[in-house]
């Protein structure tokens, strides 16, 4: 797990801030777009989160990890989001995320990686929310199985079960085209 950026001086909330929503804007971003497949609502869950850090940064002193913290209180605004009569009125997949390539990448290769990307991330956002939960945390924001459990507030047992579910509803829904639902 990470340490905080640094815990925040009364007089140096905004700075703090600053480095929070830098280290920790777009993982927030990515994780709260996993959950509600909606690039703006996403963005909007981030500010929340962010805001709440602002407006309680005193409190913030006295943790040693913010990290977990952090994707906690997303999930949450995530699934409040998802109870709302916001959801009903949503499309699905509005927009994928941009995927980010190497300059040294040819046009044929850039055009080749975006469709494969975009293809799996449809395939993980089909998946039910306790699998696509583990699989964003520990391969697109790179937790390690200890970690998701501290984030998820799972036992180690029960990650590594959905990790190795989701895999295998994964591999099926790429192999034979079908959807997950």
């Amino acid at each position: 797990m990470t340490r905080s950026p640094s815990t925040p001086p009364a007089e140096g909330t905004d700075r703090w801030l600053n480095t929070l929503m830098t280290t920790y804007g777009d993982a927030l971003t990515n994780l709260s777009y996993s959950y509600l497949h909606d690039w703006g609502k996403a963005q909007e869950v981030a500010q929340d989160v962010f805001l709440k850090c602002y407006e309680n940064a005193d409190s913030f002193r006295k943790l040693e990890y913010i990290k977990p913290y952090l994707y906690r209180m997303t999930i949450n605004k995530c699934k409040d989001v998802l109870k709302s009569s916001w959801i009903r009125r949503v499309i699905f997949g509005s927009k994928v995320p941009e995927i980010r390539t190497s300059s040294s990448a040819s046009v044929e290769e850039t055009v080749a990686n975006y469709a494969a990307s975009a293809q799996l991330i449809q395939h993980v956002a089909a998946l039910p929310i306790n699998y696509r939960e583990v699989i964003h945390l520990h391969y697109y924001e790179e937790l390690s199985v200890a970690e998701v459990a501290v984030v998820t507030q799972l036992n180690e047992n029960t990650v590594k079960t959905r990790l190795r579910r989701a895999r295998t509803l994964l591999g099926k829904s790429l192999q034979g085209g079908d959807s997950l639902d």
